[in-house]
C-alpha cells in the first residue's frame, strides 16, 4: 500500500496528539471505516465505561475507497458506546467530510478527554489545533458551520458539528456535516457534547493514493457506466430515497399514524414526486458520485420564509408525514429543517412524537401532562412545538429527550406502544410488509436499524435467483419468512463491507453494482495486497461478529433480538392493503439466522468455533 492507514489520537483534556500507523493485520482483517472502528472498540472499549465520560472514546473513520475515483466513495462512520441505548453506538454519513479526512492523510480519529471549555478540533493536513468555540456554544448546525468557515477564511473546510440538542444532553442528538448530512443515530452528538467538542473541522490538500492507479481508475470508469445503465438510475437520480413514499404505499408498508396502518390516504400529497414537482431546485450528489440522488429544495410558504436546504431523505420525510399523520408537506419540510439545525435524529424525534400522539388518542396521556399540547395525529402545532421542547429539554420535551424506551419507563405507561429495539427507534416502514427487513431490524447491532442489512432482494419476486443464491424460493417473496435468516446474514455482510470501504449502500447493497470478486479486485488495486472474494465476504462476517461480541459485554443476547409487540401480534392493515393480515414470524427466522451465522441458537451469541474461524477468539 502506498500509504499505511493512519490513526490520530487526541486527548482533549491535555491537548496531547499521537499519530500512529494502524497495524496492517487490522487493515487486512477489517478493511477500514466501520470495520476498523469496530476493531478498536472490541479491543479497547471497557464494558463498564459511561458513554459520556471523558475517557470514553469517540471515533471517526473513513475507508480505503473514500476520496478516490470510486463513485460515491464519500461515507464515514462515527462510533462510540451509545448514550441512548447503552450498547454499540455507530452512525454513518455521506457528503464531503469523509474524503476531506483522507485528503488530510488520516483514516481514523480517536478522540478522548473533555476540553476545559467548548472547542472545535481543526485538522489541517495531519496537524491538529484545538480552537476556542465558546462563542459557538448554543448555535445551530448551520450557523456553526458558517461561522467556522468565516473564522478560517476558507469555505472549503469540511465541518462536522453538533447543535443545541447535543449541548442540552438530548441522548439521540447527532453529528451533522454539510449542514444536513446526518450521522444522526445512537447519540453520537451527545458524546461529542460531553467532551465540549462543538465540531470537527478538516482541511486536506493531499491526494488519496492507491497502489495501482491505472487499473483502479479503469475499473471505476467501468463502474460508473454500469451505474448509469442500471434500471434504477433514472428514478434514483430524480427522486432519490423519497421515491419510497409511493413504493411503500403500494405494498402497505408505510408507518402511518405510528404503524397503525400501512397506507396513508395523503401519500400522494407528501411524496417524492410532489417535492420534485413543487420544490426541487436541482439535484445534488455526494463527493465523486454520478447519481444526484439528493436535491436542493426551496419552499414558497409564508409560514416558513427562506426555507431552502439540501434534502429531504425518505426517513425524515415519512417520519414527519405518515408516521405522525401529517398531510401538510411544507410543515413537514420545515420540521426536518429544524431537526437538522438543532442536531436531532429525525427517526427518533418522529417516533417519540408519534408515540405521544397515540397515547394521547388512546387516553393514556392527557394534555395537562404535555404542557397543554393537543396530542392528535396530524396536529402540526404539536409537532413543531415538541421538536423545540425536545431540543431544549423543556417541559414534556425533557421526558422525550432520552428516547422512547426511556420515556415510557419514566412515564410508567405506554411501553407496549414504543416502537424500538434495544432502545433504538425503528425506521419508517411497517416490517409486517417485509419479513427480511423485520428480521434485520431485530438482530441489527445498533438496535432497530435497516441499514445494517438492507435485504432488498425479498422484493424481487425472482424465485430462480433465490434458489441459486439461497436455496429457497421464498426468499424472493417479502411476505414469506423461510430463508430470511440466510438473506439477512448475506446482506449484513454486504452492509458491513460497504461501510468499511466507505461507499454508498444505494449502489453497493441495493443496486448491487459489485459482487465479492469485483470488490476484491478493486481492493487489490487500491491496497497492493491480494484479496479474494471470499476474503472480502469473510471480512463482512468478521465485523458482524465483532459487533455482537461488543454488545455481549453489555448483556445483549437472543432475548434482545425482538420487535415491538404490534408487529408480532397485530395483523397488518388496512383490510384492502397488499400486506393485510400479515404478522412477523420472528422466532423461526431467528433460528434460521443463528444457524446461518454459526451462532448458538439458545443464546444468540457466536460459538467458540466461529470466533476461532474468524480470528476473534482472543
Amino acid at each position: 500500500m502506498d500509504r499505511a492507514a493512519t490513526r490520530i489520537r487526541i486527548d482533549l483534556a491535555t491537548g496531547a496528539v499521537r499519530r500512529e500507523q494502524i497495524p496492517s493485520s487490522d487493515v487486512a482483517a477489517f478493511i477500514g471505516g466501520r470495520g476498523l472502528n469496530m476493531s478498536y472498540l472490541l479491543a479497547e472499549l471497557p464494558p463498564d465505561i459511561d458513554p459520556r465520560s471523558p475517557q470514553a472514546p469517540l471515533l471517526f473513520g473513513a475507508g480505503p475507497f473514500v476520496g478516490t475515483s470510486f463513485p460515491g466513495g464519500a461515507r464515514f462512520n462515527i462510533s462510540a458506546r451509545s448514550p441512548q441505548t447503552r450498547i454499540l453506538g455507530d452512525s454513518n454519513a455521506g457528503g464531503f467530510f469523509g474524503p476531506e479526512l483522507r485528503f488530510a492523510g488520516v483514516d481514523q480519529l480517536v478522540i478522548t478527554g473533555r476540553a476545559p471549555h467548548p472547542i472545535y478540533l481543526l485538522l489541517r493536513d495531519g496537524e491538529i489545533e484545538l480552537r476556542d468555540a465558546r462563542d459557538l456554544w448554543g448555535e445551530d448546525v448551520v450557523d456553526t458551520t458558517d461561522a467556522i468557515q468565516a473564522d478560517l477564511h476558507d469555505h472549503r473546510v469540511q465541518v462536522s458539528a453538533i447543535g443545541p440538542a447535543a449541548e442540552n444532553g438530548v441522548l439521540f442528538s447527532g453529528v451533522f456535516t454539510n449542514f444536513t448530512r446526518a450521522a444522526a443515530r445512537t447519540g453520537m452528538g451527545a458524546v461529542m457534547a460531553a467532551k465540549n467538542l462543538k465540531a470537527v473541522v478538516i482541511r486536506g490538500t493531499g491526494r488519496v493514493q492507491v497502489a495501482d492507479r491505472v487499473r483502479f481508475d479503469a475499473a471505476t470508469r467501468g463502474l460508473r457506466a454500469r451505474i448509469v445503465d442500471h434500471p434504477e438510475y433514472e428514478i434514483r437520480s430524480r427522486l432519490g430515497t423519497t421515491q419510497l413514499i409511493t413504493k411503500l404505499q403500494a405494498i402497505g408498508g408505510l408507518p402511518t399514524r405510528h404503524f397503525q396502518s400501512g397506507t396513508f390516504e395523503h401519500a400522494a400529497e407528501v411524496s417524492g414526486e410532489r417535492i420534485a414537482e413543487l420544490y426541487k431546485v436541482r439535484g445534488k450528489a455526494c463527493f465523486g458520485c454520478n447519481i444526484p440522488c439528493s436535491r436542493i429544495i426551496e419552499v414558497d410558504d409564508p409560514r416558513f420564509p427562506l426555507l431552502r436546504y439540501e434534502g429531504p431523505e425518505y426517513e425524515p420525510l415519512a417520519g414527519f408525514t405518515a408516521r405522525v399523520g401529517n398531510a401538510d408537506l411544507p410543515l413537514a419540510l420545515y420540521a426536518i429543517d429544524r431537526c437538522n439545525r438543532l442536531g436531532l435524529d429525525a427517526i427518533t424525534t418522529s417516533e417519540v412524537i408519534a408515540w405521544a400522539m397515540e397515547l394521547g388518542e388512546r387516553g393514556i396521556l392527557k394534555s395537562s401532562e404535555v404542557d397543554g399540547l393537543e396530542l392528535r395525529f396530524g396536529n402540526g402545532e404539536t409537532i413543531l412545538a415538541l421538536i423545540e421542547k425536545i431540543a431544549a429539554r423543556e417541559g414534556f420535551g425533557d421526558l422525550l429527550a432520552d428516547g422512547v424506551r426511556a420515556a415510557a419507563a419514566k412515564l410508567g405507561r405506554g411501553a407496549e406502544y414504543a416502537m424500538e429495539v434495544k432502545g433504538l427507534e425503528i425506521f419508517q416502514a411497517d416490517v409486517r410488509a417485509m419479513k427480511g427487513y423485520a428480521l434485520g431490524n431485530a438482530v441489527a447491532s445498533r438496535g432497530a436499524d435497516h441499514l445494517r442489512s438492507e435485504p432488498w432482494f425479498e422484493f424481487s419476486g425472482d424465485h430462480d435467483e433465490a434458489i441459486r443464491r439461497y436455496g429457497i424460493p421464498d426468499v424472493a417473496d417479502r411476505l414469506a419468512w423461510r430463508g430470511k435468516g440466510r438473506l439477512v446474514a448475506h446482506y449484513e455482510e454486504m452492509a458491513a463491507v460497504a461501510d468499511s470501504l466507505g461507499v454508498c449502500k444505494n449502489t453497493y447493497n441495493n443496486m448491487e453494482v459489485l459482487d465479492w470478486d469485483e470488490t476484491a479486485e478493486l481492493l487489490t488495486t487500491a491496497t497492493g495486497w491480494e484479496w479474494t472474494g471470499e476474503d472480502v465476504r469473510k471480512t463482512g462476517e468478521r465485523i458482524v461478529n465483532a459487533e455482537r461480541l461488543i454488545n455481549a459485554r453489555f448483556g445483549i443476547g437472543r432475548t434482545d433480538d425482538t420487535l415491538p409487540r404490534r408487529f408480532l401480534e397485530e395483523p397488518a392493515g388496512p383490510p384492502d392493503s397488499p400486506s393485510a393480515g400479515s404478522v412477523v414470524e420472528l422466532q423461526p427466522m431467528l433460528d434460521e439466522y443463528y444457524v446461518a451465522r454459526g451462532w448458538d441458537k439458545k443464546t444468540g451469541l457466536p460459538t467458540a468455533g466461529k470466533l476461532q474461524e474468524l480470528g476473534l477468539e482472543g
